[in-house]
């Protein structure tokens, strides 16, 4: 019998450094929309706009996202001006 050669990637050393860093969630109002799926949001806590777009899971259920609506945003850890919508209020 042929012995592995490899092993899973979860039993390599170092496997736990690419987990992603966890982004930073707050909620704000869109602003305006812009082509290709991006939005200006305007942050709730600090008056700050940040450029956005739609997570894959709003996306892929075709959630419609207008200028006015209430949503939460994951911002990045890396580019607090840049972020993800993850959430519509109704």
């Amino acid at each position: 019998m042929a012995k592995a050669r490899f092993k899973e990637k979860k039993d390599r050393p170092g496997a736990d450094e690419n987990i992603k860093e966890e982004g930073i969630e707050v909620s704000g109002t869109v602003l305006e929309k812009f082509p290709g799926g991006m939005f200006s949001v305007e942050l709730e806590q600090r008056k700050q706009l940040v450029l956005a777009h739609l997570a894959g899971r709003l996306r892929k259920n075709r959630i419609r996202i207008l200028p006015g609506d209430r949503v939460t945003l994951e911002l990045s850890p890396y580019d607090l001006t840049r972020g993800r919508i993850t959430y519509r209020f109704r």
